[in-house]
């Protein structure tokens, strides 16, 4: 267990980030401002009457530009608990907090210019509607009894302005604390300031090794898709189809679909990958791009208008078929493979090396990087479902059965798993465990940098706290006591 001290930063981090996390649609896009004292504003029976109908309305707190609705965070609570999150550690005035918080971030970003990327909104808010309709089988009617909308069109609006000022609010969060960073000899004071008892336990980590067969695109099915985006080409140059049209009933692309693939690229800030970048800005308005292939498929280009650095596109992606017999051929690579490391021909590291077609892992003799902390160890407690339910019962130096998965480039691989090594549970040690305390460390910094920023901008910015939020004990001075 870390230090009180520590513990109470990282308390702050993680309820600032619920407001990041929760998806909510309230009416948090409201932009009136509420005078500290409905009395004094006596001017206008107008003006009376409308403040009375907010007041009444439930207005728990304005910060800048934003009003805060009793109803928002009732709503918070209600979806982050449908979605699972675990609140008994949370008491309501520290979810109201990080409301506070996270209309702070957004409300500053205003003041700062902070660019916001309308496409990233819509392809947000199109992902959440699908998640929400496969969860209740397609019951829109149900979704926007929930949220108590008429239409879907008004549920996409308020969907889009909460997404916006959740973009806002990360987009500052990241701006503040985005240049920090923490030296060698910081992160040994940090960890030396621990006391010795406090020190953290780190859970039981595994080092994981892969090799990855992928199913081989054969010749014919690739130019079948490039001979099928040149016909799409030809009958919108020469018989005027619409692009749009054809996004909407051929592309694979499923982020892009709804905006009729659409996509803004800037030449100052780097987005898609670069064959699909070099590919744009190397275009006129107005014109359709030749089929070109990315990780991702064959795609043909629209471009539809150039602004200064941003070039507004529409693409259309389509993925080669897979045949079955490079579908079996795949498989019985692997099969082979898995048999000449079992009966001890060659380790499972010379296999990786001379097989797999992962190139992240092979030339590492298969072994995988974690994401997050980018060593090799995995913490059992902290591994994404799907892969801890793949390697939960092997041993030490065992081989996995042949597993098919899929990425977000491969519809089918074939792989299989060996666990490498092995460290229990133990409390944490410099030298063993130095990245993760860097982590810590940067955490702790960030935490103060935000502790600061924040203390700055609440004396510089409007806020009102009403009602029962005025007897909550913030960490931060909300009450500008």
């Amino acid at each position: 267990m870390l230090s009180n001290k520590i513990n109470s930063k990282l308390l702050i981090k993680a309820t600032l980030l619920v407001g990041f996390i929760s998806f909510t649609f309230s009416n948090a896009n409201a932009q009136e401002i509420i005078q500290d004292d409905v009395p004094q504003v006596e001017t206008t029976k107008d003006t009376i009457v409308k403040k009375t109908r907010i007041k009444a309305d439930g207005v728990a707190a304005v910060v800048g530009d934003y009003i805060i609705l009793e109803s928002d965070l009732d709503r918070e609570i209600a979806q982050l608990e449908a979605q699972g999150a675990d609140l008994k550690g949370f008491s309501r005035c520290e979810l109201f907090g990080s409301l506070l918080e996270s209309k702070l971030y957004a409300h500053q970003a205003i003041q700062d210019s902070v660019l916001v990327n309308e496409l990233y909104i819509k392809s947000r808010t199109e992902q959440q509607i699908q998640g929400i309709l496969a969860q209740t089988k397609g019951d829109m009617q149900g979704l926007l009894d929930f949220y108590k909308k008429d239409s879907e069109q008004a549920l996409r609006e308020e969907m889009d302005e909460i997404n916006k000022n959740q973009y806002l609010a990360q987009e500052m969060q990241n701006k503040v604390t985005g240049d920090i960073e923490v030296t060698p000899e910081e992160v040994r004071t940090f960890f030396n300031d621990i006391p010795e008892d406090e020190r953290p336990i780190f859970g039981t980590e595994l080092k994981l090794a892969q090799i990855v067969i992928i199913p081989e695109v054969t010749e014919e099915s690739k130019q079948a898709v490039i001979d099928k985006l040149k016909g799409f080409k030809t009958d919108i140059e020469e018989n005027g189809s619409s692009f749009t049209t054809k996004v909407l009933f051929y592309t694979e692309d499923s982020a892009s679909k709804s905006t009729g693939g659409k996509y803004t690229l800037n030449r100052n800030q780097p987005r898609m990958v670069k064959e699909f970048r070099d590919v744009a800005f190397s275009m006129q308005e107005g014109e359709i791009s030749e089929p070109f292939e990315t990780d991702f498929g064959y795609h043909i280009i629209l471009l539809e208008k150039i602004r200064g650095q941003e070039y507004d596109v529409r693409h259309i992606l389509i993925r080669p078929e897979l045949t079955q017999e490079a579908i079996k051929k795949a498989k019985d690579q692997i099969d082979e493979v898995r048999a000449k490391i079992v009966d001890g021909s060659i380790t499972f590291a010379e296999a990786a090396r001379e097989f797999s077609d992962e190139e992240e892992t092979k030339y590492e003799g298969g072994q995988m990087t974690n994401p997050t902390t980018q060593d090799f160890n995995f913490e059992l407690t902290r591994m994404e479902p799907e892969l801890y339910a793949q390697i939960q019962n092997l041993k030490d130096g065992e081989i996995s059965e042949v597993l098919q998965d899929e990425d977000r480039v491969n519809r089918i691989k074939f792989k299989i798993l060996t666990v490498t090594d092995r460290i229990d549970d133990h409390k944490a040690d410099f030298a063993q465990d130095y990245l993760k305390i860097k982590e810590l460390a940067l955490q702790d910094k960030q935490v103060d940098a935000v502790a600061k920023w924040q203390k700055k901008t609440i004396e510089e910015t409007y806020i009102k706290i009403n009602g029962e939020y005025r007897d909550c004990d913030f960490q931060g001075n909300w009450l500008k006591k």
